[in-house]
């Protein structure tokens, strides 16, 4: 096999139990001049059991954010391969959730996971920043904002800040020891935390909305503001739980779960469906009922990025008794769906499912279970990210991806991002937003984890009382 510079992990998929190898690695430099091979190393195959499976794609999953983040700032990539320089605020969110992971399950020492903490946290505090929100790309190097979808995408992202600050929260509470190290980490993403300007975002101090963007040389050309349901509810969690800049908790109401002529329009717009366009949906699809959401109920990652520290069983409010049994709804619907198969696509079925934001053939689209975005494209982060709602679907879907597709989907960072079987094509890349929800919400189903972090700081269960008092 072959690996390319700059690289330093290498899989080779052998697809079988009982198997003996042996491996001997050597290099090549600009010349093209081999160096003498390594010593041997050698390594069996055998049949894991269910526990062994899932520690071994968390591991390796967490390694994009390990080896493979940018070395200077310890932040995300976008994608694998891609623009080295480039780097993502979101999925740098993400990955520091997937860090408490592998601190947690001996991937890397406590020491290590720290260091790396130390070096992302410094970098934020001097990288270009927006009334407090960082853009949603920078330059690993200078922090500087990366204006990667058009000149209007020069300032502050609201909704990768607020993913970011989920994993700067939970990273608080993992990392909240005694010694001057931890208590210099816990310092500093307080101070992160409390000059985010959730207000500012507001456009005016009357406005009924949280907004994505916000540029000193554009304002608020862009002005699109957060409606729900869809991957944003962090935003307004966090904009009411800020205790330095916070937004009323009556927002939740008027702008997420707006009932306004503009959110009703705005749901009905990008979903092509009038089912949910109240917030509320009520509706029941392949036999299961749909509390909130739009459409049938999207695309799965709306149930993974606001919940990967967030834990929806704490929240209900006056659409639904449980978040945790809605997402788990939109799961089984998905699955549902991609079971039914009414487009007839090659490959899918019970175990093959999943329909999300991803690579595809054709780019980036947000796969979901309907007419415009059902591409034939499935996305193994979106079965197994949902294994809290789902374990035994998510479970059969990992055997399946991995014992049966494995010799394509397999590599160096775990599954590839997509595969779709008509179009015969198998994502080249790993993405930064695809890989952490797969080892996070894993480690969710299992002990929790991230989310006992993350709801330990005091800032939320705050939130939470007073979302509830707001109810109209």
């Amino acid at each position: 096999g072959i690996q390319l510079p700059n690289v330093s992990r290498f899989e080779d998929f052998v697809g079988k139990s009982g198997v003996h190898a042996r491996y001997r690695i050597a290099s090549f430099d600009a010349q093209n001049r081999r160096s003498v091979f390594s010593n041997i190393a050698s390594a069996a195959t055998r049949e894991l059991s269910d526990d062994e499976l899932l520690t071994m794609v968390q591991k390796a999953c967490f390694h994009y954010y390990w080896e493979g983040a940018e070395p200077h700032s310890g932040m995300a990539r976008e994608n694998i391969p891609g623009d080295e320089r480039m780097i993502a605020t979101g999925a740098s969110g993400f990955g520091i959730m997937a860090l408490i992971v592998g601190v947690d399950r001996g991937f890397i020492t406590r020491e290590q996971g720290l260091e790396r903490m130390i070096r992302i946290a410094t970098f934020l505090e001097h990288a270009q920043r927006y009334h407090g929100a960082w853009s949603h790309y920078m330059d690993g190097n200078t922090g500087h904002t990366m204006a990667v979808f058009g000149m209007f995408d020069n300032g502050g992202d609201l909704v990768e800040t607020s993913f970011l600050m989920e994993g700067l929260l939970a990273a608080r509470q993992y990392f909240h020891g005694s010694s001057a190290n931890e208590q210099y980490l816990y310092r500093t993403i307080t101070h992160l935390w409390e000059t985010v300007e959730w207000d500012w975002y507001r456009d005016s101090p009357s406005s009924q909305f949280l907004y994505w963007h916000w540029s000193p040389e554009w304002e608020w050309q862009v002005h699109h503001s957060l409606i729900g349901f869809n991957e944003t509810m962090i935003a307004y969690l966090l904009g009411i739980a800020s205790p330095t800049h916070g937004v009323p908790p009556s927002l939740y109401y008027s702008g997420w779960a707006s009932q306004s002529d503009q959110a009703i329009n705005y749901r009905a717009g990008w979903s092509g469906s009038k089912d949910g366009n109240h917030y509320s949906n009520g509706h029941t699809f392949y036999g299961i009922k749909l509390d909130v959401g739009v459409g049938n109920g999207g695309p799965l990652f709306f149930t993974h990025y606001s919940y990967m520290g967030f834990d929806p069983h704490s929240l209900h409010d006056r659409y639904t008794k449980s978040y945790f049994d809605n997402n788990r709804n939109i799961a089984l619907i998905n699955r549902a769906y991609v079971m039914a198969n009414p487009k007839h696509f090659p490959g899918y079925g019970p175990n093959a499912w999943g329909l999300t934001a991803s690579d595809g053939p054709e780019g980036y689209v947000p796969h979901a279970p309907d007419e415009l975005y059902d591409r034939g494209t499935l996305t193994p982060t979106g079965a197994l990210a949902s294994f809290p709602y789902t374990p035994e679907e998510s479970m059969a879907a990992l055997k399946h991806y991995y014992r049966d597709l494995g010799s394509q989907l397999w590599g160096i960072y775990g599954f590839r991002d997509a595969y779709n079987e008509e179009s015969d094509w198998v994502s080249p890349v790993y993405m930064g937003l695809n890989q952490a929800p797969i080892v996070v919400m894993i480690e969710n189903h299992r002990t929790g984890l991230v989310w006992k972090n993350f709801m330990a700081n005091p800032e939320i269960s705050k939130m939470l009382k007073e979302i509830d008092s707001a109810k109209p």
